[in-house]
């Protein structure tokens, strides 16, 4: 046991890295993936078909490869003279944040389509505009579809973290491999608590799920 208590402040110097990234992704990737659901199901084809390319592409390729691309090709192709550490911190919390984003824009988009076409006629019968349908009537049934899969989503972020130490930035998963390379004996408990700490981590977000599965429980409007 107290190796494993040793272990563990050790671990907990990468935290705020782990946290910083996660927050960070989960801006992003919430964002992007409310503009890319939209673009999807927009009227313009040009919007409509780059928000194609965008998700195709993020869900078509590695997240470790993105990571790659955000913090060796995108400072040098914007001009910007970053730290490693800034360099590592942009480009985990753009490689995660698009990734997710990517996906999560199928979610916005799948949640939209299945709002009965009754409730468009319904507002549309009332008068209301285009915009009023989406923001009174279609896009609040829409979301209470989204939460549970934008809760699972939340946890995988989380994971993904642990990403970021291959980009040079100083995590939990960092420090556990810094110290293991020189305490080789020590393989089981730095794991083993870094696999517990992971977990302790996830626990709030999987209560968040589990409470958006609860509003989402409680029924959609049908025709």
């Amino acid at each position: 046991m107290g190796d494993y208590l040793q272990v563990l402040p050790i671990l907990l110097r990468g935290l705020d890295i782990t946290l910083y990234v996660l927050l960070g992704s989960v801006v992003v990737g919430y964002l992007i993936a409310f503009i890319a659901g939209f673009g999807r199901l927009s009227a313009n084809p040009f919007i409509r078909k780059f928000t194609v390319v965008y998700v195709e592409v993020f869900r078509g390729t590695s997240l470790i490869v993105q990571l790659f691309w955000f913090y060796f090709v995108l400072p040098g192709l914007l001009g910007l003279e970053l730290t490693n550490f800034q360099s590592g911190l942009l480009a985990g919390i753009l490689g995660i944040g698009f990734n997710y984003g990517a996906y999560m824009s199928e979610v916005v988009r799948g949640a939209i389509l299945a709002v009965p076409h009754g409730q468009y006629e319904a507002a549309t019968a009332l008068n209301m505009s285009r915009f009023e349908r989406m923001r009174l009537v279609v896009f609040p049934q829409a979301v209470r579809m989204m939460l549970p899969e934008f809760g699972n989503y939340l946890i995988q972020m989380l994971k993904a973290t642990s990403l970021v130490y291959m980009i040079s930035l100083a995590d939990m998963t960092y420090e556990a491999g810094l110290f293991q390379s020189t305490n080789i004996s020590m393989t089981i408990p730095i794991y083993t608590m870094l696999l517990v700490v992971y977990f302790i981590l996830a626990l709030p977000l999987i209560g968040l799920t589990k409470w958006f599965e609860r509003i989402a429980s409680r029924g959609v409007a049908s025709e």
